[in-house]
């Protein structure tokens, strides 16, 4: 699965996605612009690369609801976390956000429950 981080969470979680699930992923720090990448850069690359964008960033809610854009989207409303708590919601969460996001394109991580947008 290819996946991009947004800049409001952890390049630790892009390496952990990428070393421990495998995903083929990039934090928004690996972009030229790096935490600067205009959300409209972000989505024209998630479109292009089928992309899961995963961010904290209501923004992209109303672009994916309005546009169809970004490809797939992860919206993660855990409120301020620790890396180590966030990654945690993540090994925890995996098998079943793996397999959403095979069907679904727009899902919601937060600290108590997987929700699957229709």
């Amino acid at each position: 699965m290819k996946v991009l981080v947004d800049a409001q969470l952890p390049r630790h979680l892009a390496r952990w996605l990428a070393h421990e699930a495998g995903f083929d992923a990039l934090h928004t720090l690996d972009l030229p612009a790096a935490n600067r990448t205009a959300d409209d850069s972000i989505n024209e690359l998630s479109v292009r690369e089928n992309r899961v964008v995963i961010t904290k960033d209501a923004d992209f809610v109303n672009s994916f609801i309005l546009q169809s854009r970004p490809y797939k989207l992860l919206l993660v409303s855990t409120g301020n976390s620790s890396t180590n708590e966030l990654i945690e919601l993540f090994r925890r969460n995996l098998p079943e956000l793996t397999k959403a996001l095979q069907w679904h394109s727009y899902i919601e991580l937060s600290r108590e429950q997987l929700l699957i947008h229709r």
